[in-house]
């Protein structure tokens, strides 16, 4: 899963296609069904993986399916979330995981 934040910058994403010379990225709004294509980004090949630097139009707290394209064919697929979390110390459960203290007295009645 790719972790994305909801900004007007560009973003990087590393990638491993199933070949080269990809020439779209699609975005695909699980909530809204909203497919927005990406044609304008910056990429680069590495020795075991792609980057591409690009600026997505994402939504806070939303889930994005990601395909990387070659005219038809889909060269990547992966999931996006985007978040506006520190990408370091992204958790998925900030703060709506609480505990309840206890005492965990229990008795074994052998």
């Amino acid at each position: 899963m790719i972790i994305l934040q909801e900004s007007a910058s560009a973003q990087l994403i590393r990638f491993i296609p199933r070949s080269s010379g990809y020439d779209t990225i699609e975005l695909t709004d699980e909530q809204t069904n909203e497919i927005t294509t990406i044609t304008t980004f910056t990429p680069t090949t590495g020795d075991y993986y792609d980057m591409i630097s690009a600026i997505f139009p994402v939504v806070q707290d939303h889930f994005y399916s990601l395909k990387i394209k070659d005219g038809s064919d889909v060269l990547y697929r992966d999931k996006v979330f985007c978040t506006n979390q520190p990408i370091a110390s992204f958790s998925v459960n900030n703060g709506q995981y609480t505990t309840n203290p206890t005492n965990n007295d229990f008795i074994i009645y052998e």
